[in-house]
């Protein structure tokens, strides 16, 4: 394939000091004759990316036979090699870069020649001697990290994890429920080909704009097949536990390549990061702000863009690592942005000449980026925007940001600090406890940035953190112990697109990888010293402050069962084609249970009402549930105050309207607080008493119809 008279560019390379000259035909100066089959061609280029990936980064073409070596070195690494198969060249090479013995990629010519020993199956075979490469030269410390990380998401969600379909988070109010819809909607759609982004099985007639809802099509579309099999509350809480441990790993990773090379100290900061007490409360209800594996891998491609060697190739990886982010988590990803911004800012002011040297391939990268993204997501986020049932923006109150206090404050599920009424009094509920990093963290960050000022890195982390932070106070906050309030950075951004639909108290969450990264460069530094009492002294100080955050497992209780008239198929002689089953009251996102409901039904039947965000008014302004009617508010009054009002012609005419408006085929009522008002209630707006069926009261509305 490459002519013997090519071997004196070969020569020539090694003469210049290199220890192995390979052909090459994919860098400049290479000249092919005669091409590969098409596919054979594009396989081989897929297998390249792979294997720079995977064990010799900087060499393109590794699968060139076209090769030579000096002699000793040659038959130490093949001496060395443990694969029998077309890998041992990726191996080979693998061993002269870790050696580092230099190699010289040399243009050849190339012509395909017939006769090729390289079948079909023999591609999957590179792939799984590339396998055995990666695994073999992975770190045990770094396996260590990794399990480590498992572990430790696996004592967490340790309560649910046994026998899945039959516990809850109690902490994650009713959004257990919301999520395992989300993971069996998809897994629906994707079964039987439908469009992933809407469905009106809840939310009927009017349905549901799942773009515009956080359904992780990145996740909840893969894990179809698992869905289906196993159900979706299986597949929700596999996702969450190895999500959790994969965002760990990859924060050590990040922190591994860019911030330190201890791995002791990388494994506390990737740890504080994945698991501080923001994480751990989102961790009840939020896989989209739990998994966030996508995160660190954007941030370094975004610092190699910096640097400027590859700019086009790294802004193409850039676009399609931020357009799969998108389909994981938009808020998250603007959360991320926010906070690379802040790092910016701070280390191009810190550093003025990498800013100048970066700020040109960084642009140029973004656009490329940009270019690469945008025209995947168009159609979904124009379907978000735009499309059926969506909405302009979530309302959540004139301020959710956090107290300066929660900041200082012990999160609840800190299990040696935790302080369930406190915590609970400075946040919006269990699942918003977005700060709480506690008084002796935040000394000891103040005390490393302090004593590391010196270092641009550790200015740029602490401009991030104090600026989230800042920033997570929302557009105005009160002085603690006063009644001064002041108006917040947040206000400039809070009506801006996109910012007017953020619960701003989130914003603190930035603040645990910068924290982490922080913890570590300490760490690293404290392992270099000579000094016997600095050492113990530092350790004492950082486990006095971590200490207090370590989390307790989350809470898991027995789930409610489903009621026979659901789980055994009762239902459906009582909903014909077309028709909706009703519970009593509608669900919505404070009882929520008839999603799980539905679920169990394999999707049978459409609920009206239900948990999701969806518009209201003419506005259209964005609120959790289905937008209110009479009866609803009704029914939903009385589950709560257990006060029948006087029900007479025009609440049964208005009645008689609202189910019609749901193509309602029977209203089920099952046992719950206030259950005797709203059977009293429904009696009277139905006409008649219902029947006890299944462990629910049914009121079939075809019955003298």
């Amino acid at each position: 394939a490459a002519p013997i008279e090519e071997l004196e560019r070969l020569d020539k390379a090694m003469g210049e000091g290199s220890a192995a000259a390979i052909g090459s035909r994919s860098v400049p100066g290479a000249t092919i004759g005669s091409h590969q089959h098409r596919v054979r061609e594009l396989l081989g280029r897929a297998g390249n990316v792979l294997i720079r990936r995977v064990a010799v980064p900087g060499i393109r073409d590794t699968q060139c036979g076209f090769k030579l070596f000096d002699g000793d070195r040659a038959r130490t690494a093949f001496a060395a090699s443990r694969l029998n198969g077309w890998g041992i060249d990726v191996e080979v090479l693998q061993h002269f870069r870790r050696a580092d013995w230099p190699v010289a990629e040399v243009p050849v010519r190339w012509s395909h020649q017939s006769g090729s020993k390289v079948g079909p199956l023999d591609y999957g075979r590179v792939l799984a001697e590339l396998a055995r490469l990666k695994a073999r030269s992975a770190r045990p410390a770094d396996l260590l990290a990794v399990l480590g990380f498992l572990v430790m998401a696996v004592v967490l969600y340790s309560g649910r994890l046994v026998g899945p379909g039959h516990r809850y988070l109690p902490d994650s109010l009713q959004d257990q429920n919301q999520w395992e819809w989300f993971f069996a909607v998809t897994a629906d759609s994707v079964a039987h080909l439908r469009n992933p982004l809407f469905t009106d099985l809840q939310g009927f007639p009017d349905g549901v704009n799942l773009m515009a809802n956080t359904v992780m099509l990145g996740l909840s579309v893969p894990f179809a097949p698992v869905t289906l099999a196993f159900g979706p509350a299986v597949s929700l809480s596999v996702c969450m536990t190895v999500g959790l441990a994969a965002t760990a790993a990859a924060w050590y990773w990040l922190i591994v390549k860019r911030v330190v090379r201890h791995r002791g100290a990388a494994f506390v900061g990737a740890s504080l990061a994945a698991f501080a007490p923001p994480m751990v409360s989102h961790a009840n209800a939020h896989p989209n702000f739990v998994i966030l594996f996508m995160i660190p891998l954007i941030v370094d491609r975004a610092l190699r863009l910096c640097e400027g060697t590859r700019v086009r190739r790294d802004g193409i990886v850039l676009g399609l690592l931020t357009t799969y982010q998108i389909f994981l988590g938009e808020e998250p990803l603007l959360l991320a942005a926010i906070g690379m911004t802040l790092f910016a800012a701070a280390y191009g002011a810190a550093n003025r000449e990498a800013a100048r040297a970066a700020w040109r391939p960084l642009l140029k990268g973004l656009l490329i980026a940009g270019a690469v993204c945008l025209p995947i997501v168009v159609f979904p986020l124009y379907w978000q925007f735009a499309g059926p049932q969506s909405y302009r923006s979530v309302l959540h109150g004139d301020n959710a940001g956090n107290s300066p206090l929660a900041l200082l404050s012990f999160a609840e599920r800190s299990l040696f600090a935790g302080d369930a009424q406190r915590a609970n009094a400075l946040s919006l509920n269990p699942t918003e406890q977005n700060a709480f990093y506690g008084w002796p963290l935040v000394l000891l960050a103040f005390g490393i940035v302090v004593r590391l000022w010196e270092q641009t890195l550790v200015k740029a982390l602490a401009v991030t953190a104090v600026g989230a932070a800042v920033l997570s106070l929302g557009p105005k906050f009160r002085l603690p112990m006063t009644d001064t309030v002041y108006p917040g950075p947040w206000a400039l951004l809070a009506h801006k697109p996109l910012f007017e639909s953020v619960i701003e108290g989130r914003v603190a969450m930035i603040c645990a990888p910068a924290l982490g990264m922080l913890l570590a460069v300490a760490l690293a530094r404290l392992s270099t010293t000579r000094r016997v009492g600095t050492l113990y002294a530092g350790l004492l100080a950082v486990a006095l402050a971590l200490l207090p955050l370590v989390p307790a497992p989350l809470k898991a209780v027995d789930r409610a069962p489903v009621p026979e008239f659901i789980a055994d198929g009762m239902w459906k002689s009582h909903v014909r084609d077309g028709e909706s089953l009703v519970p009593v009251p509608l669900p919505d996102p404070g009882a929520a249970e008839a999603l799980h409901w539905q679920t169990a039904a394999h999707l049978g039947f459409k609920l009206p009402g239900g948990y999701y965000n969806g518009p209201w008014g003419p506005d259209r302004i964005g609120i959790y549930g289905a937008s209110p009617r009479y009866t609803s508010n009704l029914l939903r009054d009385v589950r709560y105050t257990g006060v029948v009002p006087a029900i007479g012609k025009n609440w049964r005419d208005q009645a008689g309207q609202d189910f019609a408006y749901w193509h309602a085929g029977v209203l089920v009522l099952a046992p719950q607080p206030n259950d005797g008002p709203l059977r009293k209630a429904v009696t009277a707006l139905v006409g008649r008493p219902g029947k006890w069926t299944g462990g629910v009261w049914v009121w079939d509305l075809h019955e003298g119809s």
